[in-house]
């Protein structure tokens, strides 16, 4: 039985198969949505995004199905994409990381690892979520979210040094970035 769970089902594409893998797809990212609203704060369109990105990816696993041409032609579309939005919390690309692992699975016929991965990963997250293990944030807010953090003053700083610059007779200073 595990062997038959962890099978390849695309050895031959066939509109059964495609059906039975966007199924599986979208599934599983209902689930991961369903997962990440659990204790924390987002938007209806992360959401939505979020739910639909395993079928995405999945789609176009389908579509290169081994081009590297093709492959490397969406994978500059992917690049895009991502530098032209704003990168979010550790939580939400790690949604994101864990929803395209869906879509690559599903994509490349393994729909019973695939269920399995959103199964085991969806329940450590949340079991994560419910421990109230201690986070702290570094030099980020997370807007919504109640976590203890550090945070540099970065105008203040630099005021403290020139004036410590210029305490020390410094007269010509300069900022390069």
């Amino acid at each position: 039985m595990p062997n038959l769970l962890f099978r390849n089902i695309l050895q031959s594409l066939t509109i059964g198969n495609v059906l039975l893998c966007m199924a599986v797809s979208l599934i599983s990212g209902l689930y991961i949505a369903a997962v990440y609203m659990f204790h924390n704060t987002y938007s209806k369109n992360f959401v939505a995004a979020l739910a639909l990105l395993p079928a995405m990816v999945q789609a176009v696993i389908l579509l290169v199905n081994g081009n590297l041409g093709t492959g490397v032609a969406v994978m500059g579309a992917f690049s895009l994409i991502r530098f032209r939005s704003v990168p979010g919390s550790a939580k939400e690309i790690g949604a994101i990381f864990f929803a395209m692992a869906v879509g690559l699975a599903t994509g490349t016929g393994f729909l019973g690892f695939a269920a399995v991965m959103t199964l085991v990963v969806g329940m450590v997250l949340l079991a994560l979520e419910k421990s109230g293990v201690p986070v702290v944030l570094i030099d980020r807010d997370v807007k919504g979210a109640r976590f203890d953090g550090v945070f540099v003053d970065n105008q203040q700083g630099a005021c403290d040094g020139v004036t410590e610059l210029i305490r020390a007779g410094h007269r010509r200073i300069a900022v390069i970035t």
